[in-house]
């Protein structure tokens, strides 16, 4: 076996997710990733967890479902599977999702019975989603390749080519080479991270202006204490823990009712199993009164419809264009890698966390003080070699945030 494979799983559970003795985990798994899978259970029982569940997946079994289940199946959501949710979050808790899956899995299928699922699966599991938004227990996403989705990324090589080329890529992208190293690698990484934070919240922003030669101007405020995140994050029990693997991301919460201009994508989304490509938003008062798509704006449109908040945004991150995803000249046709590759914009839930005094604090509490709420978050990408970020203080001062598509403090 790969030792980078071990490499990765170990990674995964002692530094992602940070798993402590006697925490419960959750495992998420597509079927066709259980070698995986399995290093994930055997490191998460030698760093102490005190049982290890795991929900399997399958994109085309999925897929079946949404062709061919009973059309009420779609607006109902099983009790016991909500149970289980509930039940594992009052303990000693992690979470760890293996995300890997055809980009293109639910192509041509109903978007309306992919709404209708969604809205009742976040409504029924909103508790859990509150709780993952608002860090109280650690949890952490990572990705393998799977062959439709190697296939799609290196679409001029055989199956077995385009798993090795994704596998090495994504090896580059979690600084794993076999050595050992990942985590003091890590370790450097999220405190450099770390460092760029602390320049953005020394600066005490109120607004950015994001302007790129794909036709982004866009302006935003930023809600009184608003802090920037990234790298390491921590749960209420004082642990830290690295959400996504990879990230290269600082990112902060807007001000749910300031944002106004136009935003263009600059990379493929893929939403619910369909790639949505040329997405282009127009926003007044912070809410998408126009979304546009060169392809997938059925899909589009009714992840928007899912709710109010859905038509908002809840983060804004930053990334530099010159960082190790981008140069890789790869399109992932996956969010978890694409986001890192480029500056992005999320519309939907913002992060508690990216508020000062936030904890505790209801929903409804939150929103008083700027931040949106929504069952959805999705992370589109925005950033490209040329974009211009300025920065207004509170003070009233004028900052250069980005340079052609880098940092430029």
């Amino acid at each position: 076996m790969d030792k980078r494979l071990e490499e990765y799983a170990r990674l995964a559970v002692r530094m992602g997710a940070n798993l402590q003795p006697g925490d419960t985990m959750l495992l998420r798994s597509p079927v066709d990733c259980a070698q995986f899978a399995r290093l994930i259970v055997k490191e998460a029982y030698d760093a102490g967890a005190r049982e290890v569940f795991v929900n399997w997946n399958d994109d085309a079994i999925g897929r079946m479902k949404y062709l061919y289940a009973a059309d009420d199946v779609f607006d109902k959501f099983n009790e016991w599977e909500k149970i289980q949710y509930d039940t594992l979050t009052k303990g000693k808790f992690v979470l760890l999702t293996i995300y890997a899956e055809d980009p293109e899995a639910l192509k041509g299928v109903d978007p309306d019975r992919i709404k209708r699922y969604q809205m009742v699966r976040q409504s029924a599991l909103k508790d859990f989603y509150d709780k993952m938004m608002a860090s109280e227990y650690s949890w952490n996403l990572v990705s393998v390749p799977v062959p439709a989705w190697a296939k799609k990324v290196f679409p001029e090589m055989s199956e077995e080519d385009a798993m090795e080329a994704l596998w090495n890529a994504i090896y580059e992208t979690l600084r794993i080479d076999g050595s050992g190293n990942a985590v003091a690698r890590w370790e450097e990484h999220t405190k450099r991270l770390r460092d760029k934070c602390d320049k953005l919240n020394a600066l005490k922003l109120k607004t950015l202006h994001y302007e790129t030669e794909l036709g982004t101007d866009f302006t935003v405020d930023l809600p009184e204490g608003a802090i920037w995140c990234g790298g390491a994050d921590k749960n209420k029990q004082g642990t830290y823990f690295i959400a996504n693997m990879p990230t290269e991301e600082v990112f902060t919460a807007p001000a749910k009712y300031s944002g106004n201009g136009h935003i263009v994508s600059s990379r493929p989304l893929c939403l619910n199993g369909t790639l949505i490509q040329g997405l282009k938003f127009t926003v007044e008062n912070g809410k998408i009164v126009k979304a546009e798509a060169d392809e997938g704006l059925d899909t589009l449109n009714k992840v928007l419809e899912v709710d109010e908040g859905s038509l908002y945004f809840g983060e804004l991150a930053l990334v530099d264009y010159d960082s190790p995803i981008s140069n890789q000249k790869l399109v992932y046709y996956n969010t978890l890698f694409d986001e890192n590759a480029s500056c992005h914009i999320a519309f939907g839930a913002a992060y508690p966390d990216c508020l000062e005094g936030s904890d505790g604090l209801t929903s409804e509490e939150l929103e008083a003080r700027g931040l949106n709420d929504s069952f959805n978050h999705e992370d589109f990408m925005v950033g490209t070699a040329k974009t211009q970020i300025t920065g207004i203080t509170r003070d009233g001062q004028t900052v250069t945030i980005f340079k052609d598509g880098n940092f430029a403090l």
